[in-house]
């Protein structure tokens, strides 16, 4: 959706780090490598390869895909597509350090620094650049008390090392990750892997892989502006910045123009897209996932 200063979260990534980045690959599924391609040729970015997923098997696998088609001594620098970031000179700044550390073989991940109690992030437990714990994504008085002593950052999901150090600790800690993916990819015609072969990759996120398991990790607390958008409340509350509609009891409409009266509600999203509706308090946005997967199982058809 381009949405955000005319442009989609996807073009924004992408264009955030050419500055950075030789070359950009593309991990992404068979549902959406068309969209994909299409943002990128829109954004004017033609210099770029993709690995397209026959099937979700988290990011461990994804990652590793990724580390497979490069060479082990390239550095990748790992970002979600769905952050809104302000591309400046703090970003900049933590990227640098990223890199550096990741050319002394260095595992690196970027701690946000939190800016209230959020519940639906992960958070990293430091001192300095060490790191000495991951944090699962806690109740409000857990976050309160970890803004509270100050030395826990939000789990930005981003990720810089080289290619070779990240398959060497995938190999280590989940060599049946490592395997299975390895298989995948050189069996892979064009860049787009086998579906059952990728079915045999174990599920696993790369936190649980190798990121809260490795010795070679390191945190580089940042202080540039992020949002995660992964959550409605979060395209909310940037929607509302930038003079999106919201009626007096704060409820607001994503996806359509047809006019629309909320009765005894407040702070309340509905989104419409062109064979959905889902209308949800503010503050419930992260129990769209408990849909997300019920529909998957239920309405596969609609996700």
């Amino acid at each position: 959706m381009p949405i955000f200063e005319g442009h989609t979260l996807f073009q924004k990534t992408a264009l955030r780090n050419k500055a950075f980045c030789d070359q950009v690959i593309v991990v992404g599924n068979c549902d959406n490598y068309e969209l994909s391609r299409a943002d990128l040729r829109n954004a004017g970015i033609e210099n770029y390869s993709e690995i397209v997923e026959a099937c979700p098997r988290n990011t461990a696998a994804a990652i590793a895909f990724a580390a497979f088609a490069a060479e082990p001594s390239d550095i990748l620098f790992v970002t979600p597509s769905d952050h809104l970031i302000q591309a400046e000179d703090l970003y900049a700044s933590a990227v640098s350090r990223a890199i550096q550390l990741a050319n002394d073989g260095f595992i690196v991940t970027f701690g946000l620094k939190p800016t209230k109690p959020e519940t639906g992030f992960g958070y990293i437990e430091s001192e300095g650049e060490e790191v000495k714990s991951f944090r699962e994504k806690p109740d409000l008085a857990t976050a309160q008390s970890f803004l509270d002593q100050g030395n826990f950052y939000w789990n930005s999901g981003m990720f810089c090392f080289q290619a070779g150090v990240y398959l060497e600790e995938l190999q280590k800690f989940e060599p049946e990750v490592f395997q299975a993916s390895n298989k995948a990819f050189e069996d892979a015609v064009d860049g787009r892997l086998d579906f059952d072969l990728s079915m045999r990759i174990p599920s696993i996120s790369v936190d649980y892989a190798v990121m809260e398991r490795t010795k070679k990790i390191k945190v580089v607390p940042s202080a540039f502006q992020w949002s995660d958008m992964g959550s409605f409340e979060s395209i909310y509350e940037y929607l509302n910045e930038v003079g999106h509609p919201i009626d007096e009891q704060g409820n607001m409409v994503i996806g359509t123009t047809v006019h629309t009266e909320f009765t005894g509600l407040t702070n309340t999203i509905l989104v419409q897209t062109s064979d959905a509706i889902l209308v949800l308090r503010k503050e419930n946005a992260q129990d769209v996932k408990k849909v997300y997967e019920r529909l998957e199982r239920d309405k596969s058809e609609l996700v």
